[in-house]
């Protein structure tokens, strides 16, 4: 290693990359050596990091930061005795131990540096004691408690994470600079997220980057004060991968690269289908599909800014176990804009037989219940319907499929998407609409590929192969831009039906 530390100063262009926190906990090392280090000889290069985690959810950062939130809301009820206060605030400060400890450890198994050791195990234990002074400021002083100290308590997680990763960045010999962007902004609570927010926080971390020179900028993935709030807003969990699409679109990045621990998406769950392939590119139409339907691929706010960008910015998933693979790119398709998503192209034109088509992938999304309610009334359908989504909205219930006749309409709900209760008072509300009858223990099995609306008779091969092999289908959806069929099927045979699709129609389809 030089004496003198890698500088951040490649002549070519940006290159953000944004590690999650199971990535950071476990292959904090690998990041900094093969896939940041390396990077510095072809691209300038920005981090982001999400809060760590060494593999099981419950002892994460994020899970145990969310455990001393709630901790502070009982404390903060005015219904809970001085004695039970001080019992939840001895839990909260248990967990803030447990969080400190962690990330020393971190640091001794991973720095080597003396004093860089000494100087981020101080670090770690100032920022784990700030937050305990808050709860206790909290308590003292009465303070409210809502979504805004939800954040607060959040915002540890990716703090704790990028001081360590600056650190170890240094320890290898790469000049590197923690950036803070909790306090980036200072909007209440009543401002409106829209894109105005976006360019502006597009163009704040720019500057904030900026202030690094030729240091690797080392970012927090929590940036706040947004308006609402970050964790219980419209942007919710993915916000890691949201700050590093604000990143890449203020510094008009070459590329985003989003590093997970798979070599990117396949063409179903490699875990459940042992011939799915890696895609080497999708759309972003066919990426946010996938999302919705079961594949954890990308946040759609991340989505939304980086493709909106001018120009454009690819978005490539690669897998932090395998820095050299090609990883998969997620590029802006012209065919596939908003307003030519439904057009078809004519089947004689000569660029659709050059080659087989096939769909793009095919996946599961599982914990789903359906609910059929048949009008008891020849009422008129808009009425019907107006209803069945109104007391669905006051529940606050999402639908993720619909199939629809004049007095009849079948809907598809993620079990993740109701509330405890909510979706039970939803099926007694409904009984005011019609007869209402539930299924449970479902599963959404869709075919996704922005290819399939000029694949003539693919809906029938889909159905008809399910049919074939005895897999019942509950309910069909199909959209007018046809990237998307998807129908309901029995839980117990969703893995199987995924098989059974794949084989047909991807793998002996040329």
């Amino acid at each position: 290693m030089s004496s003198q530390p890698i500088a951040n100063t490649s002549s070519n262009g940006w290159v953000v990359q944004k590690f999650g926190g199971t990535s950071v906990g476990k292959f904090p090392d690998k990041i900094a050596t093969d896939i940041v280090r390396a990077s510095l000889a072809k691209n300038k290069v920005v981090v982001v990091c999400s809060a760590r985690s060494t593999g099981k959810k419950v002892e994460g950062t994020t899970s145990r930061l969310l455990g001393v939130y709630n901790k502070l809301k009982g404390i903060a009820a005015a219904t809970n005795t001085e004695e039970v206060q001080n019992d939840l605030m001895s839990q909260a400060r248990g967990l803030i131990d447990d969080i400190t400890n962690d990330h020393v450890s971190a640091v001794k198994t991973f720095i080597k540096n003396p004093e860089l050791q000494a100087s981020l195990d101080q670090e770690i234990r100032d920022e784990c004691q700030e937050l305990v002074e808050y709860i206790v400021a909290a308590r003292r002083f009465n303070l409210e408690v809502n979504a805004r100290s939800k954040d607060r308590c959040i915002s540890f997680g990716e703090k704790l994470s990028c001081r360590f990763m600056a650190a170890l960045l240094k320890d290898l010999g790469v000049a590197a600079e923690y950036v803070d962007l909790s306090d980036a902004f200072h909007y209440d609570a009543s401002s409106r997220l829209d894109q105005s927010f976006y360019q502006e926080a597009a163009t704040v971390l720019r500057k904030k980057i900026s202030a690094c020179e030729d240091r690797v900028p080392v970012v927090t993935g929590f940036f706040g004060n947004v308006p609402g709030s970050l964790i219980d807003g419209d942007i919710g969990r993915g916000y890691t991968d949201l700050c590093a699409a604000l990143c890449a679109v203020g510094l008009k990045a070459d590329e985003l690269q989003v590093w997970k621990e798979v070599d990117g998406i396949f063409t179903a769950d490699p875990t459940k289908v042992p011939t799915a392939r890696l895609l080497h590119s999708i759309t972003p139409s066919e990426a946010a599909e996938l999302t919705f339907y079961g594949s954890e691929v990308i946040h759609h706010l991340t989505m939304d800014q980086v493709i909106h960008a001018s120009p454009p910015i690819p978005i490539r998933i690669k897998n932090v176990k395998n820095p050299r693979g090609v990883g998969t790119i997620v590029i802006p398709d012209p065919i596939l804009t908003a307003g030519h998503q439904i057009q078809r192209s004519k089947p004689s034109d000569p660029s659709l037989i050059q080659k087989p088509k096939r769909p793009t992938a095919v996946t599961i999304k599982d914990k789903i219940s359906v609910i059929n309610v048949h009008s008891n009334k020849r009422s008129i359908s808009h009425g019907f319907f107006a209803r069945v989504f109104s007391i669905l909205d006051k529940n606050q219930i999402s639908v993720d499929l619909i199939s629809t006749s004049e007095v009849h309409v079948s809907m598809a709900i993620h079990a993740g998407n109701s509330e405890g209760g909510s979706f039970d008072r939803a099926r007694k509300e409904l009984e005011d609409c019609g007869d209402v009858s539930v299924l449970h223990d479902m599963a959404i099995l869709s075919l996704v590929g922005a290819e399939m609306k000029n694949m003539i008779g693919i809906a029938g091969r889909m159905f008809s192969t399910l049919g074939e092999h005895n897999v019942n289908l509950e309910m069909i959806s199909q959209g007018a831009s046809e990237i998307n069929i998807s129908c309901v099927i029995e839980a117990r045979d969703a893995t199987r039906a995924m098989n059974i699709l794949h084989t047909n129609l991807f793998t002996f389809l040329d």
